[in-house]
């Protein structure tokens, strides 16, 4: 197969991808009739459903994902990225992760709460493969940069806090009562591991989307547990603390990538 044919194969998978992620998106979001996300799998995926799970306005952001999603899929369906060695090093991982995307949708609408943590953690999985590969390879030009990078950045920053929201809604559902009593440590804890991948990611790529994803679901993290139900004070602080240490982690750590270019 020549690099020509391997290329417009790469870029129809990745419109194949992107086609089944957004039709996955529609029916899975109740759009014709379904459950909505907030009331699936008895509510456990809801603002209510956790300690960690960030307020409904943080789920905003998903508008802006699948928009830069399509505006890469259309462009890097054009000729002069048919051969680009960048594209052919992450494009089937991003089509991986687009399909994992909207897996994810349909199995919260019909299947497992515990089968949704198994796909979203292959999600994450996938998408951190994504920004290996692109710390690897320079953006050629700014289109690039913010479509290919911007984009698939936002992706795995907001899916890395999703993770986390998603698992404790399933262990919020399986743990005994008693563990309630330690639900603000628990929460904490994990809140501090979320901050040292985060940070460790931001300084090996320099890039700040991821950062900034995440950081939009802990302000909105804190807002639910500030404001909404369960309440938890402690939560919201540490998640204020960890939201901007990691902004500040990622700037620093872009700047410093940026001056040694």
């Amino acid at each position: 197969m020549d690099s020509r044919t391997k290329g417009i194969g790469r870029q129809s998978l990745i419109i194949a991808a992107a086609s089944f992620m957004l039709a996955a998106a529609t029916i899975g979001a109740g759009v014709f009739g379904g459950t909505s996300v907030d009331n699936l799998q008895d509510g456990a995926l809801s603002e209510q459903g956790s300690y960690l799970a960030p307020a409904g306005p943080a789920f905003s952001i998903w508008s802006l994902i699948y928009l830069g999603l399509i505006a890469y899929t259309v462009w890097q369906a054009l000729p002069a990225q048919r051969q680009d060695a960048r594209q052919e090093a992450v494009g089937g991982w991003i089509a991986v992760s687009m399909v994992l995307n909207g897996l994810w949708l349909v199995t919260a609408q019909y299947l497992s709460l515990w089968l949704t943590v198994v796909v979203i953690a292959l999600l994450l999985a996938s998408l951190a493969r994504v920004i290996v590969i692109l710390g690897r390879f320079p953006a050629r030009n700014l289109a690039d940069r913010i479509l290919t990078d911007g984009a698939n950045g936002l992706h795995f920053g907001w899916v890395t806090i999703a993770t986390v929201a998603n698992a404790t809604a399933w262990l919020t559902q399986i743990a005994p009562e008693s563990w309630g009593e330690a639900a603000d440590a628990w929460a904490i804890a994990v809140l501090i591991v979320v901050l040292v991948i985060g940070s460790a990611a931001a300084w090996v790529t320099g890039r700040v989307a991821p950062a900034l994803a995440t950081s939009w679901g802990l302000a909105w993290l804190a807002v639910g547990r500030l404001a909404g139900e369960p309440e938890s004070t402690p939560t919201a602080i540490t998640a204020i603390i960890v939201a901007v240490v990691l902004v500040t982690v990622a700037v620093v750590a872009a700047v410093r990538r940026r001056r040694s270019v």
